[in-house]
């Protein structure tokens, strides 16, 4: 095989002939590396040009035809143009914000949460919400769910028409009130 010719290894690759078509890639798989050296992709490296560049070796390898250029010029061609390409397309970003976007948190199949655990949990906080209002003052209740909202302690006050001082007092009374009814202890500053 390492004895014939480009032009008749590319005839016996386009018939079908594997070994063929891998003698070739392997013997122009210095000059895809030598072409890609003189390229930069944006967002990629090195070995990502050179991908780029064996791409370009076997569509020449598949599509050469005998009676025109040699299989060598034919080759560097393919594989410039296919480097280029690839240059070119990275840089007009036009896939910028799929390389560069975040992935979301993963979910189940539906490719959503499990509309059973969204009423459960609708159904838990809703419950949660009236023992909250059986168990607490209103200047408690509205305290604490102030809080929950992530309000500070002085808007909280505001809120409430009461010193922030007041408003503290009040989330405390609440937490401690929860926390006894849920049986969890909690210590000083909680």
């Amino acid at each position: 095989m390492s004895e014939l010719s480009d032009e008749a290894l590319a005839a016996a690759a386009q018939g079908g002939d594997a070994a063929a078509s891998e003698q070739l890639l392997r013997r122009y798989k210095n000059s895809v590396r030598g072409v890609a050296r003189s390229f930069f992709l944006e967002g990629g490296d090195a070995e990502d040009l050179v991908q780029e560049g064996m791409i370009g070796l076997y569509r020449a390898v598949t599509d050469f035809r005998s009676g025109g250029m040699s299989f060598k010029n034919f080759a560097y061609l393919c594989i410039r143009r296919s480097i280029v390409s690839a240059v070119r397309a990275a840089a007009r970003k036009k896939h910028s914000p799929l390389n560069k976007g975040v992935p979301l948190p993963e979910t189940d199949e539906a490719g959503g949460a499990d509309p059973e655990e969204i009423v459960i949990g609708s159904e838990e906080a809703s419950e949660f919400f009236e023992l909250l209002q059986r168990e607490l003052t209103p200047a408690e209740y509205g305290a604490l769910t102030a809080y929950m909202e992530g309000l500070s302690m002085g808007e909280i006050a505001e809120q409430q028409g009461v010193s922030p001082k007041s408003a503290e007092n009040a989330v405390q009374r609440a937490k401690n009130k929860v926390a006894r009814h849920f049986g969890i202890a909690r210590g000083k500053g909680e």
